[in-house]
This record gives C-alpha cells, structure tokens and sequence, in this order.
C-alpha cells in the first residue's frame, strides 16, 4: 500500500485556474493594478536581501508570479534568477518587462521543485507570497533546503495568519446570522510562531523570522472583495462553498465598516507577512561555543 500523501487543505487546480482568471480579464491591466500588496512586500524582501553582504550566481525564484521580486534584482547581487510559477499564465503575463538580470521562466508546481531542480545546485532560493499555499509546507522546505549548496540561503515571505482578519471575522457574524452557521471563506494562513519549528525541522540553520504588517483602505468590502479576485488570492479550500447569498453579504459589509471601519468612513485591509531566513548547514559556518567555554561573567557586563 503506498504512503499516504500530505492532508489536502488547499485545492492547488482551483489556485491555478484563479492566478489564471485573474492575468487573463482585461488583458491583464486589472492583475496589474492589484499589484500594490506583493510589490510592497517585495520591496521590503529586498531590503534583507540587500543586507546579506554576498553576491549569488543565480537565484531561484519560487511562485514567483510575473515578477514582483525578481524584477528589483540588480547585476550587483546575481547575474540570473530563474522564475518558477505553477500559473503559466501568471508567469508569462509581462513578456516585455525590462530586468536588469538574464531571466529564465519555467512554469511548474512549486511543490514539486526536486523535480525540476536538482539537489545541491542552488546559492539562493527565494519566495514572495506563494508558499502558503503549498498543502505540504514542511515538505516543500525540505525540497528548498534539498535543491540549496552547503551554505545557501532561503529567503521567503508568507501570509500569516492573522491576514485579513477583518474580512474574516465580518463574515462569519453575517453568516451565522443570516443562515445559521459558518464556512471558511478566507483561507487559513500559516501561524507565526509555527514558522522557525519548521524551518528547523527541514535542516535550516542560522534562523531569522520577523512579522510585518501590510494595511490598505478600501472604500467598502466590496472593493477588497473585487480585488483579491483580481490578485488571484480568492479562497481555494478544499470543500469551500463557491457563493454566499446577496443579504449575507450585505450584512458583512455593513458589520465590517461598524466594527472595523475608519473615521473617513473607509475600511481597512490588514496582511499580516511573515518574513523568514534560513541557510543550508555548511561546516564554514559559525557555530555556538559549547556551554561553560565562556571567559567573560555576565555579572560583569550587567
């Protein structure tokens, strides 16, 4: 009997056909708009790019989309990234955008990347808003840490779990009002804390992991609504309900804007972003001295 495979939260065709949809209306002009979120986040991943003094031959960019991050990328600190994305659609969607790097597209399942990368062939891997909707995270860091030198880095960021928390909690209060009960319409993120157990568990050492917050004024619901379908970050749960009736919606609008809303009548959108850092174990790398080897006394510092 083969081994069971890892629980399935997340239906990864419907993922693809919503990053699809999304490229594909108006030409793409509306996926281009909704960029804000991951640009923003992008920038700041680059920020802790730049602070690791090294330059790397080639950076992988996992779930990269059209290219948030890997277009910020300068001669300085690689000479090539090659971009992977499970929507070929989505990784296709600006052909003519000028990076200053040699670019390599290739569209296949980011939780399947030994299948296209081999092991030990990677300086850095990189992920910018993709990784929480992989079913099997623990494995997928295992295959990163896998396809990564000795002495490599992986570089990420993530939804954490309070994303949207807003949009959540209106919805379920609608529902439970108006029919009773509650499904999951936004999807469940990966909770901070659980983040440097995994990265642990998967053989990274050296560990950073920091939480930022993104936070975006929408006029109403119905325009953050509008514009997670364009992202393409629509619920993709396994066993999700595909609609909500009309008044259920419009109350969740209008107890959003009472408990959440601002003062100039708008709303507000919170993305929680879990930014993480992880390096393949090498014997070049410092190590902790072993315990009681220290010379100096805390008494003295303190």
């Amino acid at each position: 009997m083969a081994p069971a495979g890892p629980y399935q939260v997340f239906d990864r065709a419907a993922k693809r056909l919503q990053k699809d949809r999304a490229v594909s209306r108006d030409a793409g002009v509306r996926s281009r708009t909704v960029d804000y979120v991951r640009d923003e986040v992008a920038d700041r991943m680059m920020e802790r790019l730049l602070d690791i003094k090294r330059k790397f031959d080639t950076i992988v960019d996992l779930g990269s989309g059209p290219g948030h991050f890997s277009k910020l990328l300068e001669p300085e600190k690689t000479r090539k990234v090659i971009m992977i994305d499970s929507s070929e659609q989505t990784l296709n969607r600006d052909p003519d955008e000028d990076f200053d790097v040699e670019v390599e597209r290739i569209h296949a399942d980011e939780e399947n990347l030994l299948d296209i990368i081999p092991r030990n062939t990677q300086e850095a891997i990189v992920s910018c808003l993709s990784l929480q909707w992989a079913n099997d995270l623990p494995g997928v860091l295992v295959q990163i840490k896998e396809a990564l030198q000795p002495d490599g880095l992986f570089l990420a960021a993530v939804f954490g779990g309070d994303t949207l928390f807003e949009l959540r909690t209106s919805l379920q209060l609608a529902e439970v009002d108006r029919e009773g009960g509650i499904s999951p319409h936004v999807s469940p993120m990966t909770d901070t804390k659980d983040i440097s157990n995994l990265l642990s568990r998967a053989g990274f050492t050296l560990l950073t992991v920091d939480v930022d917050e993104v936070k975006v004024a929408y006029p109403s619901m119905w325009e953050l609504v509008e514009d997670l379908r364009d992202m393409g970050e629509s619920n993709s749960v396994i066993g999700r309900r595909h609609f909500l009736h009309r008044d259920t919606l419009a109350a969740a609008s209008a107890i959003y804007k009472e408990l959440h809303g601002n003062e100039d009548g708008s709303i507000p959108a919170t993305f929680q972003v879990i930014y993480m850092i992880g390096w393949k174990p090498a014997p070049t790398q410092p190590k902790p001295l072993e315990r009681g080897t220290a010379q100096t006394n805390l008494k003295d510092v303190l």
